[in-house]
């Protein structure tokens, strides 16, 4: 879908870009929430006499697996409700270009493994939707997809 026909079909179906602060504070969410099931899930694993560098050491180990839990997270809610719990709280989902409707699972996967490049490289992906007139991450631009207001 050309940039025009994307803009005739959002008017016709009164469709309109999620603001960066709504897509901050859903992001914000949405971090919070993964904080909280990962720590559920490994808190039993550290154990209570450890010394901060042990605990740091502990921590630092299990990163690869809050990266899965990340991908998982926003791929699945992405690709089932267009939209993750932090989305869904501030009323914004995320919609493909080719079809203005929820991803598909490979869309959603890409976009959830591209999203954790973007927040790698210093968030430079996040950053450049302030420079983007469609607000489009890095990984929206993968997948392409754009996030809107939820009707």
């Amino acid at each position: 879908m050309t940039n025009e026909e994307l803009i005739e079909k959002f008017e016709s179906e009164n469709i309109t870009l999620a603001s960066l602060q709504k897509r901050g504070l859903a992001y914000f969410i949405d971090e919070i929430l993964i904080s909280v099931l990962f720590s559920l899930i490994y808190f039993d694993q550290i154990p209570e006499n450890m010394s901060t560098e042990e605990m740091i050491g502990a921590i630092n180990s299990l990163f690869g697996y809050v990266v899965v839990l990340k991908v998982i997270y926003q791929t699945y809610f992405v690709w089932m409700y267009g939209a993750t719990l932090g989305r869904i709280a501030m009323k914004i989902r995320v919609i493909s270009t080719d079809d203005l409707e929820n991803p598909s699972f490979l869309l959603s996967l890409s976009r959830a493994a591209f999203r954790i490049i973007s927040e790698s490289i210093f968030y430079l992906g996040f950053l450049w939707a302030a420079l983007n007139p469609k607000r489009e991450t890095w990984h929206d631009k993968v997948a392409s997809t754009l996030v809107v207001n939820a009707n």
